[in-house]
Formats: structure tokens, sequence, C-alpha cells
């Protein structure tokens, strides 16, 4: 039961670190001419704050991180749900790797590493169908 909450706990942060969380699935015309390229933080939750912990600053990190790493949507909804998921992914093994080395709760720890093998996992299939595809997994430098 407590695994269970753990993985809705971290779907739950997942959902709300998203900056699309508040936009609606399909979202108007005139929002989408108006929003930034990925609904940006400007700062916000991922900004650094005094008296962050090293935790907290490593979290930051991954989120900003994964911001600015992010690839402009192409138009194709295959294509952009891979490559939006890709650097969801890429993060998430971020986060883990945070809690794997600040972490103390064997449960949580446990959890980062399901969550590393999971997200490398799926990493390479997302590769493998891009390259299938023809796109590129990692924008251009």
């Amino acid at each position: 039961m407590k695994r269970i909450s753990l993985v809705l706990a971290a779907c739950a942060l997942s959902a709300a670190c998203s900056p699309q969380a508040d936009e609606p699935a399909v979202a108007a015309p005139e929002v989408v001419a108006t929003a930034g390229a990925h609904g940006a933080m400007e700062g916000g939750m991922a900004a650094a704050a005094a008296g962050d912990s090293i935790a907290t600053q490593g979290y930051k990190a991954s989120m900003n991180t994964m911001m600015e790493a992010m690839p402009a949507f192409t138009g194709d909804a295959d294509i952009d749900f891979m490559k939006q998921m890709r650097g969801h992914h890429v993060a998430a093994i971020s986060m883990a790797r945070v809690e794997l080395a600040q972490g103390k709760d064997a449960q949580a720890r446990s959890l980062a590493q399901e969550v590393i093998t999971a997200q490398e996992r799926e990493i390479t299939l997302i590769d493998a169908w891009l390259a299938q595809k023809g796109a590129s997994a990692t924008p251009p430098a």
C-alpha cells in the first residue's frame, strides 16, 4: 500500500510540475497564440531560493534543465508526444538521482531506482521510434 501511495504521489508531483498542467488538453487558438513555448516557468517554483537544501537545488536544476532542453513542437502529435515525453523522462531520471544521493527513506530510494530503470528503458524505446520515423531524439545544438 505504501508503494502505491509513493507511485501516486510521484504521478501527482509530475503532473503538478508539468508546465502544461493547467492548460486544457486542446487549447483554443487564441490561448496557443499567447502561450510561451512550453508554458515557461519564469522562475516560479524552479527559481533558486536562499536556504534551498541540496536536494531542492537538485530538483530545481532538473526542472530548469528540462524546460531549457525541450524541443520545439513540430505539429505532429506522435512525434511531439515522443519528444516531449523523452524530455520528461530525462528530468525524472535526474530527479531520481537526487533522491538516491540525498534521500534517506528506503521506499523513496527504491522507487527512485525503479524510476531510473524504467525511464532509461523507455528513453531507449522512444529514441528507436524517433529514429525509425526519421526524427531526431534531441534538439539541434
